[in-house]
């Protein structure tokens, strides 16, 4: 787990980390299989022509190359939950990335949602943060309920009503 992060506040501190969970990169599965079972064809169609081997191979590199650009995002998409705040850090592609700060303050309300069979067996769901500017949808998460109670536990003991009680003790000494 990571204890620093690019953009890290003075006192913050890293409370835990996570990210989607791997069947958020099944794109880049048939990415990688289809490129692979059509450069195949030939291999079937000629079987004895051992030259056709390398072009099987051939698919299968670029089914490789097509997947780990699916796996870059995937693996540097993280979300990181501070005492101060939950980031959202989301790589699109290669070059592209952004980043969404969400102080643990403004949090109202944490929901998830495991959907049907396949959410429930790979363990896979939905996490909405609503705050008052709008809700926050964390798709695919690994786990969701393992998250949300441990966000839970961190909003419970650094959310807003632990804010209040700072903010009045400073207004109070600064008198």
């Amino acid at each position: 787990m990571a204890t620093e992060f690019d953009g890290q506040h003075e006192g913050e501190e890293v409370i835990f980390t996570f990210r989607r969970h791997p069947i958020a990169m099944r794109k880049g599965f048939y990415f990688m299989i289809i490129p692979f079972l059509i450069a195949c064809i030939p291999v079937l169609i000629w079987p004895g022509d051992l030259n056709m081997l390398f072009i099987a191979f051939g698919g299968l590199g670029i089914g490789f190359l097509l997947f780990l650009y699916q796996w870059i995002g995937w693996y540097f998409s993280v979300f990181i939950v501070t005492n101060q705040r939950i980031r959202q850090v989301t790589q699109k592609g290669l070059f592209n990335r952004s980043v969404i700060d969400l102080g643990i303050s403004k949090i109202q309300n944490i929901s998830y949602n495991v959907p049907g069979l396949s959410g429930t067996m790979f363990g896979f769901g939905t996490m909405v943060i609503q705050t008052y500017v709008g809700d926050l949808y964390l798709d695919k998460l690994h786990h969701p309920n393992k998250i949300y109670n441990a966000l839970s536990e961190v909003i419970q003991r650094y959310g807003p009503k632990q804010q209040a009680q700072i903010d009045e003790e400073v207004t109070t000494e600064d008198i």
